[in-house]
């Protein structure tokens, strides 16, 4: 292969593929309200035919970058499975019924989003993951809010905010981790400095949060329905402490440090244990819900369709989806896509303040082409650090940058690995919900507007000069 072939392609047409790749999503699916599924094999032709054309790649090429892409995420491929079964575990365990039994006597309305958010958050950095956070207190909050009658695309906001709250701040995350690896910066001083600009956001989404649940509670379920329902879970389901034993293994797991696979593993065996013996479920019936779901009967339909959830089948579009972004990122990133453009607009910047928006930006790009966060965080790592040190400003200032343009942003993207987590693991669309989630909107406009007024900016000994200062 000549070293012609193997040239980046130039920036121009690597903006204008990138550009093409998120106006055929976003377009066919806010306007057109097109299949996502379709609208991504329309954006890899795409690619694939700008990488033949103009970057000179060949078909072989083309399949190495598309494994390439698909391999780095196949622990998240297999957490996807893991979840669909560890949902059907938990709610055949009766943990679910439980916990929203006594979340529905013991929280009031007007108090629920707040307490949610808490919670997401708390449990999140315990275990350092907002999958596992979603697939399992998320999923009660959910049932929890629809019997209170809360509109669900503000629950789910409140539990996607709290938990990448959690996600972005654990010393336990993966995600907290990787982008203080990427930047080269020790991990708690990487946490230190993103307290300056996430702490403010989370008070402002907890106040907010607070505020719409005094407005949400007019219109909650009056006494007398709450009551009927958590008769028909009593009537369903043995409530007890004893069925929340498979979440406490989750979280004690989590806290632990033991990888998310065999967590989720263990909790899930933990739950078709506690389903065989406290709810005298059959054998055979736990493992039809693992695989599909369950038909339950309590007399409300929420709560038939609650109790219905899980399963692996019930993640297939989920995985289907996932690969084909992976692909998609694969693509971009092997062939230079995203490193051109970021590098053009890196090429531009003169003040700190933008230093910081565009490594924002740039993650936020990364996650729109590439479909996944730990791409985002690695390339913006490999490609930021120089001008950092350049420009004076410490290396964690990069590292919060890095998860508030990544970590943050990619559950509000339909069409990523977190965005179609989110969406199928809670019931509630992307677009429904990208509203509500205000911690993941607000922090990284703060972290914007800081660099901008010079707040929370970490300096290094080396001075800098007069055309960098913001």
């Amino acid at each position: 292969m000549t070293s012609e072939r193997l040239q980046d392609p130039p920036f121009i047409w690597a903006a204008l593929t990138l550009s093409g790749v998120v106006g055929l999503i976003s377009v066919g699916l806010l306007v057109f309200k097109a299949d996502l599924h379709a609208l991504m094999l329309g954006a890899l032709i795409l690619v694939a035919v700008s990488a033949l054309t103009v970057a000179r790649r060949s078909l072989p090429d083309i399949g190495q970058a598309i494994i390439t892409g698909v391999w780095r995420a196949r622990t998240a491929l297999l957490i996807f499975i893991l979840i669909g079964a560890l949902i059907a575990a938990l709610i055949q365990a009766g943990t679910v019924a439980t916990l929203i039994y006594w979340g529905v006597k013991l929280i009031a309305p007007s108090w629920f989003l707040p307490t949610a958010l808490i919670l997401c958050s708390l449990m999140s950095i315990a275990t350092g993951t907002a999958w596992g956070t979603a697939g399992t207190a998320g999923v009660i909050l959910i049932g929890i809010g629809s019997a209170m009658g809360l509109p669900l695309p503000i629950v789910a906001g409140v539990v996607v905010s709290g938990a990448c709250f959690g996600d972005k701040m654990s010393p336990v995350s993966d995600t907290t981790n990787l982008a203080a690896m990427a930047a080269e910066t020790d991990l708690y001083k990487h946490i230190r400095s993103m307290a300056y600009t996430t702490g403010p956001a989370f008070l402002i989404a907890l106040i907010a949060f607070g505020v719409a649940g005094h407005y949400y509670h007019t219109h909650a379920l009056p006494e007398s329905d709450l009551t009927t329902l958590t008769s028909a879970i009593h009537a369903t389901y043995h409530v007890g402490w004893w069925t929340t034993v498979p979440l406490l293994v989750l979280i004690v797991m989590g806290i632990l440090r033991v990888p998310a696979v065999y967590t989720m593993a263990t909790s899930a065996v933990t739950a078709v244990i506690t389903a065989l013996i406290i709810q005298s479920a059959s054998f055979d019936s736990v493992m039809r819900a693992l695989w599909h779901g369950d038909t339950v009967d309590t007399g409300i339909a929420s709560l038939d369709s609650l109790f219905a959830r899980g399963g692996v089948t019930s993640m297939w579009f989920t995985l289907v989806l996932s690969v084909q972004a992976l692909s998609l990122g694969g693509m971009l990133s092997h062939f230079g896509y995203m490193r051109i453009v970021i590098r053009g607009l890196l090429a531009r910047v003169r003040r700190i303040g933008s230093l910081v928006a565009v490594t924002i930006i740039a993650a936020l790009m990364g996650n729109l082409g590439m479909g996944e966060a730990y791409m985002s965080i690695v390339l913006g790592g490999q490609l930021f650090a120089e001008k950092y040190d350049e420009m004076g400003i410490d290396r964690a200032v990069l590292s919060r940058c890095l998860e508030e343009g990544a970590t943050l942003t990619t559950p509000l993207i339909p069409w990523t690995t977190a965005g179609v987590f989110f969406a199928s693991t809670l019931g509630v669309p992307t677009v429904d919900y990208v509203g509500y989630a205000w911690l993941n909107l607000m922090n990284p406009l703060i972290g914007m507007i800081f660099a901008y007024i010079g707040w929370g900016l970490l300096t290094t000994r080396k001075p800098v000069t007069l055309a960098n200062q913001k």
